[in-house]
């Protein structure tokens, strides 16, 4: 778009009179983005943010919840049995001197409660159906085909398990499905 003196005008005008952007580029013939371009080098006001802000000043607002010291976990139980039974793979290690480079911070108020850690309970295998009884198909000792057939979630759900292409997941027939050449596509899409 040629911006000549008489568009200038027009669009100082509608700028003055506070329509939006969309708005003068509307009666203008002109994107928007070509309106707020022109206005920048024209140096015309900015404009407020169209973006609501929260009216309430800070003092309104209420106030946010303090974080609690330490750890928002419990050590797992396998850490203990691990730092039990490991032994210090250095034995002439100095430690490290800490130089406090602020004031110390005060200690956490009597309010805030850090809850007790929880006693580790110890893990029990679920019972597993015989083999007999699973509803699988029986296991191959060569490498099955992993194709997804039906609905995930659903009991009509399974895979392809025919014998896979040797280097792949997929039988023969899903390997050309899901391996397909650049120039294939091209060819189809002409």
């Amino acid at each position: 778009m040629v911006w000549d003196d008489e568009t200038i005008r027009v669009l100082r005008d509608l700028w003055a009179q506070g329509l939006s952007t969309a708005e003068i580029g509307r009666r203008l013939s002109v994107s928007k983005n070509a309106i707020v371009g022109k206005a920048h080098r024209l140096e015309l006001d900015a404009r407020p943010s169209p973006i609501r802000r929260d009216s309430k000043p800070a003092a309104e607002r209420p106030p946010a919840i303090p974080r609690t010291a330490g750890p928002t976990l419990p050590p797992l139980a396998s850490a203990d049995v691990a730092a039990a039974v490991a032994e210090p793979a250095v034995t002439n290690v100095q430690p490290l001197r800490v130089i406090p480079t602020e004031t110390p911070k005060p200690a956490a108020p009597a309010s805030v409660v850090v809850p007790a850690p929880r006693p580790a309970v110890p893990h029990v295998p679920m019972p597993q159906a015989p083999m007999s009884q699973a509803p699988m198909q029986a296991r191959r000792s060569a490498p099955s085909c992993c194709w997804p057939i039906g609905e995930p979630g659903t009991k009509s759900f399974r895979f392809c398990d025919d014998l896979s292409v040797a280097g792949k997941p997929y039988c023969d027939e899903h390997a050309k499905l899901a391996y397909v050449k650049i120039r294939d596509r091209r060819e189809d899409a002409a």
